[in-house]
C-alpha cells in the first residue's frame, strides 16, 4: 500500500487584540515554546515561533491532513488560557481574529528561519503594519483594508 508524503512550509502571523504591547520579555519565550508545543502535539512541524511585544510569527511544516485555520485557532485559544492562567498580565488577555499564512519552498527554509529569528532588529526599521502590508504585497494577496489587523501607529 502506498502512502501520501508531502511537506508545506507556512509562516502565519498573528496580533495581540488591540495590538497592544503584552507579550514582555520576562515571559514571552515561555509562551513562544508553549506555542511551538501544541504544534508539536498536532502532529505538526515547528519550525519557528518568535515575535514581538504585539504579535508573533510562526513557521510551520505542516502535513495535509491538518488545515491551517484548526491549527492556529487551537494555537490561540491554548496560548490565550495559558496566559490567562498564568497572570502574565493584569486582566484578560486576547489574540485578534485572523492571521496571515504565507507558503515556501523547501529552499527558503533558512532564509525564513533568520527572518523569524531576528524580528526584534527588524522592527527597529519596520513597523508591524509596514511588514504585514509587505507580506500581502509580496504574495500577492488583495485584501480590504477593513479586514486587516487593528493598526496602532508606531
Amino acid at each position: 500500500m502506498s502512502g501520501t508524503f508531502s511537506q508545506v512550509y507556512i509562516q502565519v502571523v498573528f496580533a495581540v487584540k488591540g495590538r497592544q504591547n503584552l507579550l514582555q520579555k520576562p515571559w514571552r519565550d515561555e509562551v513562544f515554546k508553549y506555542m511551538a508545543g501544541i504544534i508539536k502535539g498536532k502532529n505538526q512541524k515547528s519550525i519557528i515561533v518568535n515575535g514581538v511585544e504585539d504579535h508573533v510569527h510562526l513557521f510551520i511544516g505542516l502535513k495535509p491532513s491538518m488545515s491551517i485555520s484548526d491549527l492556529i485557532r487551537d494555537v490561540k485559544n491554548n496560548t490565550t488560557n495559558f496566559i490567562n492562567e498564568q497572570k502574565f498580565i493584569q486582566g484578560k488577555f486576547s489574540w485578534q481574529e485572523g492571521y496571515g499564512a504565507f507558503s515556501y519552498s523547501h529552499s527558503q527554509i533558512d532564509s525564513v528561519y533568520q527572518y523569524i529569528f531576528n524580528q526584534e532588529e527588524h522592527h527597529h526599521k519596520k513597523t508591524f503594519k509596514e511588514e504585514y502590508l509587505d507580506f500581502l504585497k509580496k504574495f500577492e494577496i488583495e485584501y480590504d483594508e477593513k479586514y486587516l489587523f487593528e493598526w496602532i501607529e508606531d
